[in-house]
């Protein structure tokens, strides 16, 4: 299927791996340009070196270093591709995952980080977005979020709490921005991401797992499909939500989790 992405412009924040990497991945793929994000300089050129090598001919992949917590940082991290493509079409806000811990053992100084990540990161960049997505022929806002808005995970008390107002955002935005912006969200369980490989291979070498893939079948154990996520499947999704095949579809938290929650809605 043709997403009739080739060549507009997207920013992908906190894209220098995971989840995010493989939604500028896929927007690239689709002929977007592409503007992937990061702090961390090394780890991003060799994200974005990654991306151009799936990219469509004509698409054009760039990389800008930014620390999202910072408010002009981000600023300027949303003026590059309008610099660099004349415009801003898709935006995808992503980060990373504040620390596992339970409710007692978590101090108001990492609730304060966690909502200065997880949600201000995505005001700051929609508040600085906002007036190039409306000025083309249809913005999109796709947020990475998490299952755990859906169904709580123990010793996630940050992520069960914080990411609900991410959502809870993007719900607002999908009727303030409209018709010219639409808002979704994805909710990502179990991927097979760096993060997950990094546990997966502390098991082998700690003796709870025999080799990788037992690691892998003992992650999916409680998936219905069978196994655990391939980043590039949520990243097909990013770009299909960001896409005009689905502008029909606004406001929506769609889990991708393989059926692993347990919620009705």
């Amino acid at each position: 299927m043709d997403l009739q992405l080739a060549g507009d412009a997207a920013l992908v924040t906190a894209s220098s791996s995971g989840l995010g990497k493989a939604s500028a991945r896929a927007l690239a793929a689709e002929g977007a340009n592409v503007v992937l994000n990061g702090r961390d300089e090394e780890l991003l050129a060799a994200a974005v070196e990654d991306v151009r090598g799936d990219a469509a001919a004509d698409a054009t992949v760039l990389g800008h270093a930014a620390d999202l917590t910072d408010a002009d940082a981000v600023e300027a991290l949303v003026r590059r591709p309008v610099d660099e493509f004349g415009g801003l079409d898709h935006l995808v806000t992503s980060a990373g995952g504040p620390p596992a811990k339970p409710f007692l053992e978590t101090t108001d100084e990492e609730w304060d980080d966690a909502f200065d990540l997880l949600v201000k990161s995505v005001v700051r960049s929609v508040r600085a977005a906002e007036p190039h997505l409306r000025a083309g022929d249809g913005g999109t806002i796709v947020t990475i979020a998490s299952i755990s808005v859906k169904e709580a995970v123990d010793d996630l008390v940050l992520s069960n709490s914080v990411r609900a107002g991410v959502v809870g955002l993007e719900k607002t935005l999908s009727t303030e921005l409209a018709p010219d912006v639409r808002a979704n969200a994805v909710l990502p369980g179990t991927h097979e991401t760096a993060r997950v490989e990094e546990l997966v291979e502390r098991g082998v070498r700690e003796g709870e797992y025999d080799s990788y893939e037992a690691g892998l079948d003992d992650w999916a154990g409680e998936i219905p499909v069978g196994r655990i996520g391939d980043p590039m499947e949520l990243g097909r999704t990013v770009a299909f939500l960001s896409s005009p095949v689905s502008s029909f579809i606004s406001g929506v938290a769609l889990p991708i989790d393989g059926g692993a929650s347990a919620s009705n809605l």
